[in-house]
């Protein structure tokens, strides 16, 4: 008989391990470094708008998201930002680069329960190094028969890495807690895409659930994903 799945894709960021909440930390420290300058939520407002803008320049990650801080500094403050401040959100990013990575809860039993039936495929977004680090941190890179570091992920990547990897997308799954990134490109690619929310969502990354689909799934966390896979197989 002929499987439904024979690929399984997890997303790595707020899926696999905490990633938003060091976001936020930082985003915390950079609105009480210019206070004096402007209001927390027109700060807020300013950076997410760098952030849009420069993930053309950046892509995704620590590096670009210091980079957005860094202009949105100079802009509020009119060119007279002080070396101090800039100097702090510098290191705010090597802090960030070097925080412990904490595994979600049921991450390793989700991706152990379907390592041993199907092909595990990570696919993630972010600076290179800074993934790699995190993947080898998270001690679980053993379990995973592929892992795919993009800039954007789009039904055509989602397409191209479950030929490579797998079968196709038709009998692919992808699971992560990005609505825009990790579920709706790849239902549109042909595979399901399983959401799994994490809490903290980043404003780029929020789009409405595909539930017209027929291969749109949601689960509450990851402990139940073994379940959904053997239904739909």
């Amino acid at each position: 008989m002929k499987r439904s799945l024979t690929t399984i894709g997890f997303d790595a960021d707020d899926t696999l391990w905490h990633n938003e909440r060091f976001f936020r930390l930082t985003q915390t420290r950079f609105t009480e470094l210019l206070a004096d300058h402007a209001a927390p939520d027109h700060l807020t407002e300013r950076l997410l708008a760098a952030e849009k803008r420069n993930i053309g320049h950046y892509g995704f990650g620590v590096k670009g998201f210091v980079l957005s801080m860094i202009e949105t500094a100079i802009e509020v403050t009119e060119d007279q930002v002080p070396a101090s401040v800039i100097r702090e959100l510098i290191e705010s990013g090597q802090e960030m680069l070097a925080y412990p990575i904490e595994l979600l809860p049921h991450a390793r039993e989700a991706v152990e329960g379907v390592a041993n039936t199907h092909r595990v495929i990570l696919i993630t977004k972010g600076d290179l190094l800074d993934q790699e680090r995190k993947l080898a941190q998270s001690g679980l890179g053993d379990l995973f028969d592929g892992v795919e570091i993009v800039s954007q992920k789009t039904p055509d990547v989602y397409d191209t890495i479950f030929r490579r990897h797998g079968t196709g997308a038709e009998q692919a799954m992808m699971i992560g807690n990005s609505m825009k990134s990790d579920v709706r490109p790849a239902i549109e690619a042909g595979s399901w895409g399983v959401y799994v929310p994490h809490g903290l969502e980043w404003e780029i990354e929020k789009a409405a659930p595909p539930r017209h689909s027929a291969r749109y799934r949601e689960l509450p966390d990851l402990g139940s994903l073994a379940d959904l896979v053997r239904d739909i197989d």
